[in-house]
């Protein structure tokens, strides 16, 4: 199955998620693409709902992990956020797009290597999400830790 669908059907299995209706679109140049319609997570002002982006900029760096760990042969491994920091710059009244990619502090090769030779593993993510006109609505800075079966 392609990685981006296989992806997606994990997204799928989780009850909020699939409420969220939320899905991976790409990878390209490092950077996970997902969306979200704004019908699935509108707020009482008629705009994305503040958890709804959290969500999928969450999902976003949890993704893109599960990806280039999955690509590196590790396609069970466990990715979780361990902490992040939002900001919310303004309102979004269009479907949410988010990217997620490595933060500029953080190596792959070095990621998957600790990995390999450990069984765990931490790195650093930013993630946005934008609204139509490419403007970042919200952004997201956290970092995620891999850990083995």
């Amino acid at each position: 199955m392609d990685p981006i669908e296989t992806l997606n059907a994990h997204y799928r299995a989780m009850p909020p998620v699939a409420a969220m209706q939320a899905r991976a679109v790409r990878l390209e140049d490092g950077v996970l693409h997902l969306h979200a319609p704004l019908a699935a997570n509108v707020n009482d002002k008629g705009c994305a709902f503040g958890g709804s982006l959290a969500g999928l900029m969450t999902l976003a760096g949890w993704g893109l992990l599960s990806l280039e760990l999955a690509r590196a042969g590790y396609p069970h491994a466990e990715v979780y956020v361990a902490d992040s920091q939002l900001r919310y710059l303004k309102p979004l009244y269009a479907d949410l797009a988010a990217e997620a990619w490595l933060a500029p502090e953080s190596d792959l090769a070095a990621f998957l290597r600790a990995f390999a030779e450990r069984g765990r593993a931490r790195a650093m993510l930013q993630a946005c999400v934008r609204g139509p006109d490419g403007a970042t609505v919200a952004e997201l800075s956290g970092r995620f830790a891999a850990f083995r079966l």
